[in-house]
């Protein structure tokens, strides 16, 4: 029974998939649909659940954030931050009072000067309201979930549910991809990020995406795998996101996912006891072995392409001489902005129209730590600080969370590769806030001893 209630949802998103394929106009809807669920979801909760219903709702848009993209869903461009704000918003009002989340907050307000300061140097090309929703959406989304997730009491189980949640949109995301790009081999023309295989969106953010999706297959697959029903499924799944999320050409994702799992698997590995160990053992080995079948898999639908990309060569095997694709140049512009401008920085989105006054490339920034610097000034590098340091001081006194250095690894990786395009950074930050809960036996062994003293009278 378990096992048919775990198929239905993933079911019903493989054919939604499908189904927004044929019918586009099905994604608004589907978008539509997604808020009125879990709007009401949220307003009718118990307060002892609300805060699982919140994480919940928040985990799934986060999930169907770049397939809403992808498919025209989306009524702004960043809806699925502003769902994701309104939604932790409504959990610190009503449930979280946490005077703990202070540093969260400055760095919220740190981002501010920045607002003023491309007020006071706008131009009539200037449009001060995209350039903050564009560049501030994500970073405030971050500051929002953060001071909503900071020290919140989880289990392990509804954090699980999360996790959940959040994979079934991305299920819908690699169904279309496959129904969208049923032969990769056609849409082949060179190394370089394949937006065809990537259902005709933006490579780098359907890899981040589905290398997120990756990690939290594994974690099914290592802890919720059961039986071999369950292992066949969850191995099938990981298989098709997997390959699907390396067909795109776009490394970022696919490595930071790995590096995810790699956290994951080693943390959990050394928490359990010697049969726990001995089990994740022979299931490395299956793992293991899966992951060499879908790379030959990916090798082989790529015509051997897939290896020259990961080993930074052109399509004729010539080694290309920017490992970064660019990203490199970007970071020693933003950097030298820094240095001219190291108070106040040049203001929020204007960086990018400094780079096109001086070279010509009017192109966003891929790295959010530069970004920062060069946009915020000496507030920026106050506001990374917290950022980087907060959980690090808070998990030298909490060992709890197993989740703590894949959902940071993911959180600081994706930065670099991809700023805060999408949500899943910041939202991921935040879980790598949350105290686990895990669940013991000690109301077993209480009664156990009043067990025994019963039988010594």
């Amino acid at each position: 029974m378990k096992s048919i209630n775990y198929i239905k949802p993933i079911f019903f998103h493989v054919l939604l998939g499908i189904g927004v394929y044929g019918l586009r106009f099905l994604s608004k809807l589907y978008l539509i649909a997604v808020i009125v669920y879990f709007t009401n979801q949220i307003v009718r909760a118990k307060p002892s659940q609300k805060a699982l219903k919140i994480l919940v709702a928040c985990g799934y848009v986060v999930g169907a954030e770049v397939f809403l993209r992808m498919t025209g869903g989306s009524l702004l461009y960043e809806t699925s931050k502003y769902v994701v704000i309104f939604y932790m918003l409504i959990g610190i009002f009503t449930i979280r009072t946490n005077k703990e989340s202070m540093p969260f907050i400055i760095y919220v307000f740190l981002l501010i000067p920045g607002v003023l300061v491309a007020g006071l140097n706008a131009t009539e090309e200037t449009n001060i309201r995209t350039a903050i929703a564009f560049n501030l959406s994500g970073p405030v989304c971050l500051g929002i979930v953060s001071i909503f997730c900071y020290k919140l009491k989880f289990s392990l189980q509804a954090v699980q549910k999360v996790l959940f949640y959040m994979l079934l949109p991305i299920i819908s995301i690699t169904s279309y991809l496959f129904i969208y790009t049923p032969n990769i081999g056609e849409t082949l023309t060179g190394t370089g990020s394949n937006f065809v295989a990537s259902g005709g969106f933006g490579p780098n953010q359907v890899s981040t995406i589905l290398g997120l999706g990756m990690f939290v297959l594994t974690v099914r697959f290592f802890m919720l795998s059961p039986t071999l029903f369950l292992k066949v499924i969850n191995g099938f799944l990981l298989a098709a996101v997997s390959f699907r999320g390396i067909v795109t050409f776009s490394r970022g994702g696919v490595l930071t996912g790995l590096f995810m799992i790699m956290a994951f698997v080693f943390i959990y590995f050394n928490k359990v006891n010697k049969k726990a160990k001995f089990r994740i053992s022979r299931l490395l080995v299956i793992f293991a072995s899966l992951g060499v079948l879908i790379w030959l898999f990916s090798s082989i639908q790529t015509s051997g392409l897939i290896e020259n990309r990961y080993t930074n060569r052109d399509a004729l095997g010539r080694e290309k001489a920017d490992v970064s694709t660019g990203r490199s140049d970007l970071i020693s512009f933003e950097l030298e902005e820094f240095f001219k401008n190291p108070i106040l920085g040049v203001g929020v989105g204007k960086i990018k129209e400094l780079r096109e006054i001086e070279t010509g490339l009017r192109v966003a920034t891929h790295n959010e730590m530069s970004r920062i610097l060069s946009e915020h000034g000496l507030f920026g590098v106050i506001a990374f600080s917290i950022l980087l340091l907060t959980p690090l001081f808070f998990r030298l006194k909490n060992r709890s969370n197993i989740f703590f250095y894949s959902c940071f690894l993911f959180w600081f990786l994706t930065i670099n590769h991809s700023s805060m395009r999408i949500a899943a950074p910041a939202f991921i930050y935040g879980l790598c806030l949350l105290d686990i809960q895990y669940k013991t036996n000690r109301v077993k062994s209480n009664k156990l001893k009043e067990k025994k003293q019963l039988t010594s009278i």
